[in-house]
Formats: structure tokens, sequence, C-alpha cells
């Protein structure tokens, strides 16, 4: 066994070193904040919280899931991601595949009026104006279809694409398979890791999506989880309401809880969902993100 050498080693501690000190600045700040939810509100307004629950209470979850306009909030998130993401995956990847084909007529024309999206927008009034005029507003679906086709996951898609063996495409014509048939049946299971992984980022991109929420949505009943989110770190809201509201919904004494421990509590409640499904996704990352970077 070759023995290492001493700066090997050096280089080797700095690097681990370094990587174990990123971890825990970008964990911690997560820890703390479910430590905090997991606690006395107001025995956390004293600090000095650092690894574990000083006073251990679920009284800022209870609340939480006793106020109807959070849940309903919360399955307007979930609704919207899962809706948002299946037509974007399919209306994008059928627009990448139809792209990578060299005999699509006007293909080039196509590929640049894309391309200038990418640099140029209509800007926020224009597009609020042509929202209105297509009666979204207020709406579920103003929270789904102006961001169903993503431009840079389109390219993504396309360059995939044109690096699968056009024998598969010979051959399916032969069996009198249309595109729609080729694209379900066999592009479709030859481009998982590609669909998982841009699938992931849409999900992530439409969980954490709040901005047009605030513009297009004025009704309490259709805001998604992250408004009103903003909405609960906006205002201060006095201990005493707070009790109010688990009272009124389920005869809960909420004592411990405060503004401070109550938005821990939703923030864990809005982040939790989307990080659980990384694990579920991460094997297909590998191939997903390297798409295009190798040519046969």
């Amino acid at each position: 066994m070759k023995k290492r050498r001493f700066d090997d080693i050096v280089i080797s501690l700095f690097v681990y070193a370094t990587l174990i000190f990123v971890a825990f600045t970008t964990l911690y700040p997560f820890w703390n904040a479910l430590v905090i939810s997991f606690n006395d509100g107001f025995d956390a307004a004293n600090g000095g919280i650092t690894v574990w629950p000083r006073v251990f209470t679920l009284d800022n979850y209870r609340l939480v899931f006793a106020d109807s306009r959070l849940l309903n909030s919360l399955g307007i998130s979930i609704a919207r991601t899962a809706v948002g993401t299946l037509i974007s995956m399919v209306v994008t990847g059928m627009m990448g595949y139809a792209l990578s084909k060299k005999y699509l007529i006007g293909r080039k024309l196509y590929m640049t009026l894309c391309i200038i999206t990418l640099y140029f927008g209509g800007g926020l009034i224009p597009t609020y104006l042509l929202i209105r005029n297509l009666g979204m507003i207020n709406t579920f679906w103003v929270l789904v279809l102006p961001s169903a086709v993503n431009i840079w996951n389109m390219i993504i898609f396309r360059t995939f694409f044109q690096n699968l063996p056009t024998s598969l495409e010979e051959s399916a014509r032969v069996d009198g398979c249309n595109h729609i048939t080729m694209f379900l049946r066999i592009v479709f299971p030859l481009s998982s890791p590609v669909f998982a992984t841009l699938g992931l980022f849409t999900a992530v991109t439409y969980w954490n999506s709040w901005f047009d929420a605030s513009i297009y949505i004025t009704r309490d009943n259709l805001l998604p989880m992250q408004n009103l989110l903003i909405n609960i770190i906006n205002s201060a809201i006095p201990p005493d309401q707070m009790r109010q509201i688990g009272g009124a919904a389920g005869n809960v004494h909420m004592a411990g809880v405060t503004q401070r421990s109550l938005m821990m509590a939703t923030m864990m409640i809005a982040v939790l969902p989307i990080v659980l499904a990384y694990p579920f996704i991460q094997k297909y990352f590998v191939k997903g993100v390297l798409v295009g970077s190798l040519k046969e």
C-alpha cells in the first residue's frame, strides 16, 4: 500500500474541514428553526436555544393546523405544485421533442423566438393586463399556466432528445407509430433522468413561488402557503389572538405560542414536503444534470 504524502494529508484535512463547515452553516439555520418550532414560544424569546427544545411543546403545530386558512393554503400549494409540474413537463417536453427534429419547418425561427424570451420580457404591467384580459385573475390557473413553459428546460429537453439514436424513430415509424405514440411509449421511458431532474426543479419553483400570487390573487382562499407565511411574518399577531384562534377551532390552550414560534412551525410545514421529495429523485441527478455534456 502506497504511503500518503504529508501534503496530501494536509490538503485532504483542509477539504474535509471546509465541507463540514459549509454543511454546518447550511443546515444549522434549518435545524434551529425546527427546534424553535417545537419549543415554548415565550421560553424561546429568552434566547439560548441551540440544539434541542428547552421546553418541548406541540402547541405551535396545533395552532397551525387549527387555522383553516393555513390548511387551505397548504392544499393550494400542493395542488399548484402537482398540477403545474405535470403540465410544465408535458408541454415543455413535447416542445423540446418537436424542436429537436431537424426536418421541422421553421425550426430555426421558433428557436430564435424562444431564445429572445430568455433575454427580454414584456414587463409587469403588460403581463398583468394580459392575465386580466384572459380572465385568470383570482383563479387557480393563474398560479399554474403562466409558468407552464420554461424555455431553459425546453433547451435541455431538446439537447437530450437530439442525442437519442435515430434508429429508434425509424423503427417506430416502420411499426406505424405517430409522433405522439413515439413520444409517450419510446422517448418518455428513455428520458426518465431528465424528466425526474427537471420535474423536481420545476416543483421546487412552483412550491416556493409567491410573487405571482401576491399580484394576481386577492382572495384569501386561493393564497398559497408561502404567501400566508409572508403575511404571518409581516403582521404582529398578539398572543391573545392566537389563543383565541386555537380555542375557537378546538378549545386548545395556547399559552406558550408567540408570533415567532408560530412562524417557525409554519415554515417547517412549508419546507418539509419539498425537502422530503429530494431523496426519491436523487438517483436521477447524476444522469439528469449532465444532459448534453457528453457526446458519442
